[in-house]
């Protein structure tokens, strides 16, 4: 269905106000959605069930969750949300192992590893139970 997704991402030459997909990494451990607009694209991803440290030190305003919800705009740095983890795993398309897709402002890679995705500045994350980074 990933594929299928990618289609429609890609064929949509003129975006609607604002189209919403989501989808998900076989393990169903990783849900991203993106939005896209006709100005700008940002794309939002969870990691449910993490070990080792988080990508980046816990804000000392920060009381919720941390380190689960990671949001990239099309251009900018990525940035880490402090806020209350949702488990749900229903209604995401699969994202398969080995499929690369390019979609709004975004090009996102799902691997055996994890998943990886960079913005149109380069900026981006990689997320695995293992591993968070952000770059």
């Amino acid at each position: 269905m990933f594929r299928l997704f990618l289609g429609a991402a890609l064929l949509s030459a003129t975006p609607a106000i604002s189209d919403v997909w989501t989808f998900e990494t076989p393990s169903e451990n990783i849900q991203c959605s993106v939005g896209e607009s006709a100005s700008s694209s940002d794309i939002q991803c969870t990691i449910i069930e993490k070990s080792g440290p988080p990508a980046m030190p816990r804000p000392a305003n920060c009381q919720s969750d941390w380190g689960h919800d990671f949001l990239m705009f099309d251009t900018g740095p990525v940035e880490i949300l402090c806020q209350p983890l949702n488990r749900n795993k229903d209604g995401f398309d699969r994202a398969e192992y080995g499929v690369t897709g390019q979609f709004g402002g975004f090009t996102c890679s799902s691997s055996t590893k994890g998943l990886e995705c960079r913005n149109l500045d380069g900026h981006g994350f990689f997320l695995s139970r293992a591993v968070q980074r952000v770059f």
